[in-house]
């Protein structure tokens, strides 16, 4: 038997956060969420202390496909840590944290418009 890394293979709007997961292509997920160009992933960050070079490795994976970085700190905003700005300044994204509701809502317009935009979102309840 195979255990794959549970994942929606493309780029979906979310329709719905909160409860501790997310709705999205008419499934839904329990948990934090990582949207990048090659599908929407189950993250396994649940706080913002957690996150480091190696929460984001498949955001740096796909840099090349992406300018914007939303990133949902959970129910307020919290700022990313300096290293890990640099980081994402020297490969050339934008990273902008935000609380989760409104990293959504931001994901949602930008991929209407068909932006190179990811999202690294934390759950909330």
């Amino acid at each position: 038997m195979e255990i794959r890394d549970a994942h929606f293979p493309g780029r979906a709007p979310l329709d719905a956060y909160g409860e501790g997961g997310f709705r999205f292509a008419e499934m839904s997920h329990r948990g934090s969420l990582l949207c990048v160009p090659s599908g929407i992933y189950g993250w396994d960050v649940s706080a913002p202390e957690n996150f480091s070079q190696n929460a984001f490795e498949k955001v740096f994976q796909e840099q090349e496909d992406i300018e914007v970085l939303l990133v949902g700190t959970g129910t307020e905003l919290r700022l990313l840590p300096q290293d890990l700005k640099t980081l994402f300044r020297e490969a050339g994204i934008l990273a902008d944290p935000m609380s989760t509701g409104a990293a959504v809502r931001t994901f949602n317009v930008l991929l209407s418009e068909d932006r190179a935009v990811a999202a690294a979102l934390l759950a909330v309840d």
